[in-house]
């Protein structure tokens, strides 16, 4: 990518436009990323950037973590991220990437981590229809057979069953940046954004160009 950042989504909202239109928007508030540490081709096999946010007291981070702050001689924070660019020439340890790197009408690949709903059944997890409602039946929000019985004498794999929901990485592609208000730090993003209110998301530039939409 040739340009990120991360921010704490906030949760939505919505804003007017010229035309009068309602334009519902995710907050995201950028604190400036610090560059912690610079990582080059010759190096580590890959460029990138090192970068922390977030505000944090120093007693709650480990000291692999201080020692990385100690020695590019920056605050500590909260995070530490990596930020894969094409091209970190621009870059040297102590700078910040704010919000102002993106601009109004320009579109961006966001990634954040979804929602955790805990251990789910069939019916939330997979969207499976419920069993009779009688009393009798006794097969109300069960996942069903299980599949062969004797032979081959097992489950078969991807047996859609109960078990852990949500808490995935997910990536929306090419939403587009409605405002970027650098009085408040924040990014207002058309549309919705994974993520649950004050978890961290990155914003890249997007990785394809959008077609526009016809206003025929």
């Amino acid at each position: 990518m040739k340009k990120g950042v991360y921010g704490k989504k906030l949760g939505m909202t919505q804003i007017f436009t010229e035309e009068g239109l309602v334009v519902p928007v995710t907050v995201i508030e950028v604190d400036p990323c610090v560059v912690v540490k610079k990582k080059t081709t010759e190096t580590d096999g890959y460029n990138a950037l090192q970068v922390a946010t977030g505000e944090v007291k120093e007693k709650n981070l480990n000291n692999p973590d201080k020692g990385q702050f100690k020695k590019a001689g920056v605050a500590v924070k909260k995070y530490l991220r990596e930020l894969r660019l094409d091209d970190i020439s621009a870059y040297n340890v102590g700078d910040e990437i704010k919000a102002d790197i993106f601009q109004a009408g320009e579109f961006v690949d966001i990634q954040g981590q979804s929602k955790g709903k805990g251990f789910q059944g069939v019916i939330k997890r997979h969207g499976q229809h419920i069993g009779p409602k009688g009393h009798g039946s006794m097969y109300h929000r069960r996942p069903g057979s299980m599949g062969p019985t004797s032979s081959p004498g097992r489950v078969f794999p991807g047996k859609k069953l109960p078990g852990q929901t949500g808490k995935d990485t997910i990536t929306v592609q090419n939403l587009q940046v409605v405002k970027v208000d650098m009085d408040k730090n924040v990014i207002l993003i058309k549309g919705s954004v994974p993520g649950y209110k004050k978890s961290l998301v990155r914003i890249k530039d997007a990785s394809r160009t959008a077609v526009a939409k016809s206003t025929k």
